[in-house]
């Protein structure tokens, strides 16, 4: 097996925001598939996540089957229980040790306690366990991000066959002082890279000010003045959503305006 035993700690409902992202963008992919096999893997000491995760896939793409991998054994055995149509548990790592090339990766929590060395060679291991891009399809997809224990505050890359794509920062606007209070949940590729002189910091620099000169629509609510915020930011980095995904609470960049120098 290759990887180490996380923490393990899990919540019901804690990953909502990144399968609802899951769902709008990669949707379409998982429709068009012959047989969409869906990976949540090291989900953890339950399986809340993974059954979630095969609810909230099956309401946009119904064919949709899940498998939860984990490398620690007893977890898989606690699972298996839970298991149903479209939902098996299998023991295992970043190998992902299933016959078919997945058409999505789920990998929550799960380097956040690797260096942040170690971080390039697992996407690569597991980008190459992807579905290929053939036809009109793009691929499968990894999604690996960091959030916290209830799901409040959540960011996470996105990466296809061919590497990383964009960076996606989700959060509960009520609960938000300012955008960088998501600088805590970074995951493990840029949380070191919060620093002077990094584009993730220039970027959440830019958040914040577009946050503060938003503040008048404030009056209208929280989610205003998030839209109005991201609308600004708009002017000087590469957004790739738009103002349906901004409502929800997030919004997406291309990883190479955040990437790390060097």
């Amino acid at each position: 097996m290759v990887g180490t035993v996380t923490r393990g700690t899990t919540n019901p409902n804690r990953l909502r925001r990144m399968d609802r992202w899951i769902a709008a963008v990669h949707g379409a992919e998982l429709r068009r598939a012959a047989d969409p096999v869906v990976v949540d893997l090291g989900y953890g000491a339950a399986p809340w996540t993974a059954v979630e995760l095969l609810h909230r896939l099956r309401a946009a793409a119904p064919r949709t089957r899940v498998v939860g991998v984990e490398i620690e054994p007893a977890r898989v055995a606690a699972a298996r229980p839970y298991a149903r149509e479209g939902l098996t548990f299998r023991h295992g790592g970043f190998e992902i040790p299933i016959p078919q090339r997945p058409l999505l990766i789920r990998a929550a929590n799960v380097l956040r306690q690797y260096e942040e060395g170690e971080v390039a060679g697992v996407w690569e291991r597991l980008c190459a366990r992807l579905a290929p891009a053939v036809g009109h399809s793009r691929g499968g997809l990894l999604v690996e991000g960091t959030c916290d224990e209830i799901g409040r505050r959540h960011v996470w890359v996105a990466l296809g066959p061919e590497g990383p794509r964009t960076v996606t920062f989700a959060t509960r606007l009520g609960s938000l002082e300012r955008p960088s209070d998501l600088a805590e949940r970074l995951p493990k590729a840029l949380i070191h890279r919060n620093v002077p002189g990094e584009p993730v910091h220039a970027f959440l620099r830019d958040f914040d000010r577009a946050w503060a000169a938003a503040a008048p629509y404030a009056s209208y609510g929280a989610r205003q003045r998030w839209i109005r915020a991201v609308r600004d930011l708009t002017g000087h980095w590469p957004v790739t959503d738009g103002p349906a995904r901004w409502r929800q609470g997030e919004v997406t960049v291309r990883w190479e305006a955040l990437a790390p120098r060097g």
